[in-house]
């Protein structure tokens, strides 16, 4: 089965140079390389990788990043954006790709919480379970979602919604053959409480709830 460069830890040209803002972002922090690792839920040597620019992280992944440290994935990007700007215009809102995924930023910087416009391509990330403090809304906007929460899959169609508490694991696949799109929006909180990315490379002595 063939991999994505973010998938083989290959670096890739869809996304800036992420890999000097997560260092200087830990260093602001205040976290050790293990204890960002272990918040975030990943191994160290995985957080290296990321770090020194030898593994491109995934859309999710970025997102866990953000909260992890408080900030948003258009300013981990360096997309610079007027700060409490209301109002974000189609033209300003260009595309970035990230493990498959697409997404354009829909809502201002310097918020508690951040909106995205998503295309979730059939077939990526759908390994990934997410566990992580807040809460979460989505709506679908055109195809079929496929979303696990707990031990329960949902699917939902075109007009359908969903919210619902961060805490309860969860993951996203694409339910239809073109892909599915959605409006998404999460709260960001930097928390001490341990934040799980459960996929690839995670630790074996963690658990999810």
């Amino acid at each position: 089965m063939s991999q994505s460069p973010a998938t083989a830890g290959e670096p890739s040209a869809e996304l800036p140079d992420v890999a000097p803002r997560l260092r200087a972002l830990r260093s602001r922090s205040g976290l050790t390389l293990e204890a960002a690792a272990a918040r975030i839920g990943l191994s160290p040597a995985h957080l290296s990788r990321l770090e020194t620019g030898r593994r491109t992280p995934s859309l999710p992944m970025l997102l866990t990043l953000a909260r992890t440290y408080g900030t948003t994935v258009s300013e981990l990007l360096g997309e610079v954006g007027e700060e409490r700007e209301p109002i974000i215009r189609a033209d300003r809102m260009a595309p970035q790709l990230s493990g498959g995924w697409s997404y354009w930023r829909a809502g201002g910087s310097g918020r508690a919480m951040q909106a995205l416009r998503l295309h979730v391509p059939p077939g990526t990330q759908q390994e990934l379970v997410r566990v992580h403090p807040g809460e979460e809304w989505l709506y679908v906007t055109r195809g079929r979602l496929r979303l696990s929460l707990g031990g329960t899959t949902h699917l939902l169609e075109t007009g359908d919604a969903a919210h619902f508490d961060s805490l309860t694991p969860h993951r996203i696949a694409a339910a239809s053959p073109g892909g599915v799109d959605l409006l998404f929006v999460h709260t960001l909180l930097q928390s001490g409480a341990a934040e799980l990315c459960l996929g690839e490379d995670r630790p074996t002595h963690r658990r999810t709830p």
